[in-house]
């Protein structure tokens, strides 16, 4: 087995806790902002959401980060001619930014605010999971192929 190989398999598996976790966060957020009143529910959506934050969120898009680099920099030469690619990229740095955006939120929800109303946190709640259908389509169907 090659170190591509091994690169891949760990890209994959960390960007599918990091899905895990986009899916996961904005549901404790919306329980959270439903629940609002009860105090002993807030601790537990609060606690569940930051846990969810420090111990899988976060780490698994650092590492997804990391290997897919690992994964670029052991085949810089094919990928950089690639278009299908760039637009991969362009969904992953989009993925990241609703990543963070999701963790500030979780932060203003904690301290008692609705920067979102529950039911287009609902909406929102999707993006995530269609650009990873779009991100997974680049690599996989590579559509736009040189």
């Amino acid at each position: 087995m090659s170190v591509f190989e091994w690169l891949r398999a760990l890209h994959i598996i960390a960007m599918i806790a990091w899905m895990a976790g986009l899916l996961m966060y904005p549901r404790l957020l919306i329980y959270r902002m439903e629940g609002q009143g009860n105090a002993e529910l807030e601790k537990a959506m609060d606690d569940g959401a930051r846990r969810l934050a420090t111990i899988i969120l976060n780490p698994a898009m650092l590492l997804t980060w990391l290997f897919g680099l690992g994964l670029i920099g052991h085949n810089w030469g094919f990928y950089q001619a690639q278009p299908w690619f760039w637009l991969k990229i362009g969904f992953v740095v989009i993925q990241s930014g609703v990543t963070g955006y999701l963790i500030a939120m979780g932060r203003k929800v904690a301290a008692g605010e609705r920067p979102m109303d529950p039911k287009k946190l609902r909406m929102f709640n999707e993006i995530p999971m269609l650009i990873a259908i779009v991100a997974v389509i680049m690599v996989v169907v590579q559509p736009f192929a040189a």
